[in-house]
Parts: structure tokens; sequence; C-alpha cells
């Protein structure tokens, strides 16, 4: 075995949260943000595994045992990350029992903060996938579960339009460039959101799904191809109202921002993660009064 790099972007999901699942139309963002995983070959029968925070600090490691075609844990880790890990691994193998039939020591590197929710998880799996020559979304459903749309945005470099019909996923490569983007800021609201947890609200919730999947497919479609910052700011408190109405919650700016003179849309599982905000000034002061600190402009986060 020789030594290998791979490398996946995080994601954020424009339009679409929830609904994506039902088939709607979605717009999906790849990141500058990712994260690397690099094997070396190693003399023993053994996976040594340390995975580096953003700031090179080791956050989890450990050692895997491979005896006759089997991953096996280390007797005395009973880790949950170690679990998760050795799952994905084991689920990899199955896929293509040749993979992890030689010792190796594994890094990982994020380049974004683990709570920031733009895809510790879906990165490391499609890095995986890609080390073990599966199918990425194969892997994950095998794991994590979920709509895809992240490994979507691991593997490609530029906006895609993503869609679920029938089993079958539609992956296209859009143009979105708005020139209007500078007023565009993405904010962290200090805490990472559980999507599984969304995920299970919004399907207890949900009736009359086809009529709500025709309009987010409606936004969408106009979203990309939108020119001025008025006609986005009334499709993006449309889709939120939309989905507000579904899951029973209110949208984030009137819990949070409510004095707010621009446009704010939850991304993903509502109540964390980022939000995408609209203003004509520089919102840096408004949010750090509020107490968030991390105010992003859309050239610096998106690939």
């Amino acid at each position: 075995m020789t030594s290998e790099t791979h490398y996946s972007n995080g994601k954020l999901l424009l339009t679409g949260e929830y609904v994506v699942l039902d088939g709607a139309l979605s717009l999906a963002i790849p990141t500058k943000f990712g994260q690397s995983l690099e094997i070396q070959p190693l003399d023993e029968s053994k996976v040594t595994w340390k995975s580096f925070d953003y700031e090179n600090n080791i956050w989890f490691e450990t050692t895997f045992i491979l005896s006759n075609h089997e991953i096996l844990k280390h007797v005395k880790d009973d880790h949950k990350i170690t679990n998760r890990l050795l799952n994905i691994l084991q689920e990899a193998k199955k896929l293509n029992p040749e993979f992890l039939d030689t010792g190796c020591y594994v890094e990982t590197k994020l380049g974004f903060p683990q709570d920031w929710g733009l895809g510790t998880s879906s990165t490391l799996i499609n890095n995986i996938a890609n080390w073990a020559q599966v199918d990425a979304y194969k892997l994950l459903e095998l794991t994590f579960g979920g709509s895809g749309y992240d490994i979507a945005c691991a593997e490609n470099n530029f906006p895609i339009s993503y869609q679920l019909k029938n089993n079958q996923r539609t992956i296209k490569e859009v143009v979105f460039n708005p020139t209007f983007k500078k007023v565009l800021y993405f904010v962290y609201l200090n805490k990472k959101q559980d999507s599984r947890d969304g995920i299970a609200q919004y399907k207890t919730n949900a009736t009359n799904k086809a009529k709500t999947v025709k309009e987010i497919n409606n936004i969408t479609s106009k979203l990309i191809s939108c020119s001025t910052i008025s006609e986005f700011n009334l499709l993006i408190n449309d889709h939120e109202r939309i989905i507000s109405n579904i899951i029973h919650q209110a949208p984030v700016k009137e819990q949070l921002f409510s004095d707010f003179k621009g446009s704010i849309k939850s991304l993903g599982a509502w109540g964390g993660d980022f939000v995408l905000v609209t203003s004509e000034e520089n919102p840096t002061d408004y949010f750090k009064g509020k107490g968030y600190e991390t105010i992003i402009p859309y050239s610096e986060m998106i690939k």
C-alpha cells in the first residue's frame, strides 16, 4: 500500500431543508472549508487513527486491530466515536472486502470547528468511501442516513441543484453567482444542531408534502437565476414561512433577530448551525452585540 490523501468539501443547503427528503429541488453549495484524510502504510496488523481539529490539536485517537479479514476494536476502547468510526469502516469493508487488509496510520484534519455543522460526518464518509473505493452514497445510507446532498457537495467544487425522485438522485451544476453576493453573510448561531432530530420532528409534522415540494421547487428555481437582492429577500422569506408552517417552529428572525433590517434564512435543521443573512450594511456589529461572534462574508465561505 502506498500513502494517499483524500479531501472533501463541507456543505451548506441554501434551499430545501427537510423537504429535500421528499423530492424537493434544492440548492446546495460546497464550502471552502472541508476535511482531509491521509493514509500511510504500517507494517503491523492494525489501524492507528488520529483526528486533528482546525487548530491542529488531536481531538480523537484510537487503534483498531486487523485480524482474519476483520476490523476489530481495541478491547478497552468503548468510546461512542470509536464505535461510530468502526461501524463506518466495517460497512466500507462489506462493500469492498479487499479494503483494509493491511495496517496503516491514518490522520484526518478538519478545516473548520466541529460545531459549525459544515459536514464533519459527510466529509469523513466521502473520504473513507474514496479510500475504500466504494459508493459514498451507499456508505452514507448504511451509516448516518440522510438525503445525500452533503456527499454531493463533498465531491463537487461548484453550486449544485439536488433532487431525489423515485430513489434516484439528480445532481446538476448550476450557475449561482449572485451580483449582490457582497450583501450576503453567514452567521453561526453558537450551537450545533442535530439534523437527525430535526428530520424526525419534520416527519412527525409534515402534511400535504406534494404542495410544499412544488412551492419549494419554484423558490429554488427562481433563487438560482435571481438577479436582485429585493427578489432574493422575498424568496428566502417565503421559504422560511413555508418551512415554519410545516415544522410548527417560528423562523429564526422572528425568534432571535426581530429588529434586524435585512432577511435571515435558516440553513439545514432549524435552531442551530449557520443562517444566511442579507444586509446592505456590514452586520458584524449587530450580531456581535447579540453575542454571535462568527460572521462570515459569502465570498469567504463559498467555493
